[in-house]
Formats: structure tokens, sequence, C-alpha cells
């Protein structure tokens, strides 16, 4: 077998940089880069040279290493395995695995998190400050992207803020069906969850983080968590609410850094979409998506 060929067997069995650093030093030591055999200073040269091009390897060091904490698959506290209090019942099923199966979550939940759209910032209390022209379009907008999307929604859950419940109400006259019922809840008005890491200095929350941050964790722990065992079909619920909150809710939900929320940004009339699976499992399908709406209807304010 020709040299050649024994260069190109050895790149191929060993595909790593290493084998093709060796390759190269014995080719050069033979001469197949031209230069005569005594020409040693130009030869260690190119290989040196050849060498520091080549990144560092090890087996351990080809991927990079997890960080931060595993999973956590009773993060809302709903996992059937931790709610038996290890007491042995008096009255047991002839199967126990059956009473066991009846106690698990079965449907996946799908909660997509809507913002409000663009309201008027001039206004001096929450009733003045109603969504702008822009603001109704937007919202109409979003509306017909969640009828075209053919699902049966089951519920319309809202701030109780102003720009909140009047998006709800133009977007809940675009839901197919005999009609979504709307909810308002005060646990999910605007507000400052977490002090932002890193910390930004031209942006000060109304509110003390401490207060504003409790309630908004209370609307996490209300509205995002696993079925209930008693759900039998998979649904499809709608929350209008503010940006801070979703970003919020994504981070939590993912278990990312909470005090990563400011570091993602929502355009108005956005649409946020969480699956929940009866495991536990999280996903986010889509993160302020806004791309059925005409680039010129486009705000962030």
């Amino acid at each position: 077998m020709s040299y050649r060929k024994t260069l190109k067997l050895i790149c191929g069995l060993a595909g790593g940089s290493a084998a093709l650093v060796f390759a190269a030093a014995a080719a050069d030591s033979r001469g197949f880069f031209g230069e005569q055999r005594g020409e040693a200073t130009s030869r260690w040269s190119r290989y040196t040279v050849l060498q520091a091009a080549q990144p560092a390897w090890t087996p351990a060091s080809h991927t990079p290493a997890p960080t931060g904490h595993s999973w956590d698959f009773n993060w809302d506290k709903r996992d059937p395995s931790t709610l038996s209090n290890g007491k042995k019942k008096e009255n047991v099923a002839e199967d126990p695995s059956s009473e066991q199966d009846n106690g698990k979550p079965k449907a996946t939940r799908n909660i997509l998190l809507i913002r409000h759209s663009q309201y008027n910032l001039s206004g001096n209390n929450d009733k003045e400050r109603i969504l702008t022209p822009l603001g109704r379009e937007q919202a109409e907008l979003t509306g017909q992207r969640l009828a075209a999307l053919g699902l049966k929604y089951d519920v319309l859950i809202h701030s109780s803020m102003s720009r909140a419940t009047e998006t709800a109400n133009i977007i809940s006259k675009h839901l197919p069906g005999p009609g979504v019922e709307l909810f308002s809840c005060d646990l999910l008005r605007e507000g400052a969850p977490i002090e932002p890491v890193p910390p930004v200095t031209h942006w000060k929350p109304d509110a003390v983080y401490h207060e504003d941050g409790a309630r908004i964790e209370a609307a996490f722990r209300r509205y995002i968590h696993r079925a209930d065992p008693k759900q039998k079909e998979d649904s499809y619920e709608i929350i209008v609410c503010h940006a801070n909150v979703i970003r919020y809710f994504v981070c939590r939900a993912l278990q990312f850094p909470p005090e990563g929320w400011l570091r993602m940004g929502l355009n108005n009339g956005s649409i946020t979409w969480l699956t929940i699976r009866p495991s536990g499992r999280v996903a986010l399908r889509t993160l302020g998506d806004s791309g059925f709406m005409p680039p010129d209807k486009l705000t962030r304010t």
C-alpha cells in the first residue's frame, strides 16, 4: 500500500485532529511536503504551526458539560408519587395499581399567554390607559390568528387591568364555538416579579419587588401546572396579561433562573405557547409569536 493511501486510511479511521497531526508530522519527516529531509528547521516550524492550529480535545471535553440543576419533575408539587403520605389505606382495592393510575394526570394542558395590545401610555390611571386605535387592530389580528389555529378553547382568563380586559374582549369575538367564558383575575396585573439580572439603571418599577413578586408567583402557581387527574381531554387555555408576567411565567415553567425575565422581549398582541405534559414536562412552543401581524402593526409598548 502506498504511503498516501495509508495516510488516507489513518485519517478516515481515526477521524480526529490528533491522528491528522501525527500523520502530517510523519509525512513531513519523509519529505512529502516538498523539502529535503535535511531541512529540519523548516520542517519542525511547519509542524509547530500545524499543531497549534488543532483545538484541544479530550474524550471528556468534546461536548459541553451540563450546568445547573437537574429537571425537577415535581416543580408544581403535583407529582402523584409525592402526594401519598405513605400510610396504608384500610380499604385497598383488589388492584392497587388501578387506584394509583386513577390519581395520575392523563391530559395535556396548552396555555396560550397573550400580551395585551398597544395602549395609551399618557393615561393618568388604569381607566385612562385604554387601547389605541392600533392596539384594537392588533387585538383583532390576534383573535383572528387564534381562530385560524382551529383549536377548541376552554377558557379565557385576563388581567383586570383595562388594557388586558379590552384586549381579551376583542379576542373573544373571534373564538370559535358557542362562546368561551371570560374570567378576570387581579393576580395577573402587571408588576415587577423579581429584580432582574443583569441589573438595569434606567428603569425603576413603581412597586416593590417583593410585593409584586409574591402576587405574580401566586398567579404562576394558580395557572401554570400539570392537569388535574380528573381532566380527561387535552385543554387549550388563553391567558391575556402583561409582558413582565409572561416572561416570568416562562422562566419559572422552564426552570430557568427567574431573574433572567427581562432579557426577553414581547410584542403587543403576541402569543406565547406553553405545553405541560401529564408527566410534568414543559415545552415552549412559541415565544412572543407575532408573525401573523403586518410589519407596520408591530409595537412593543
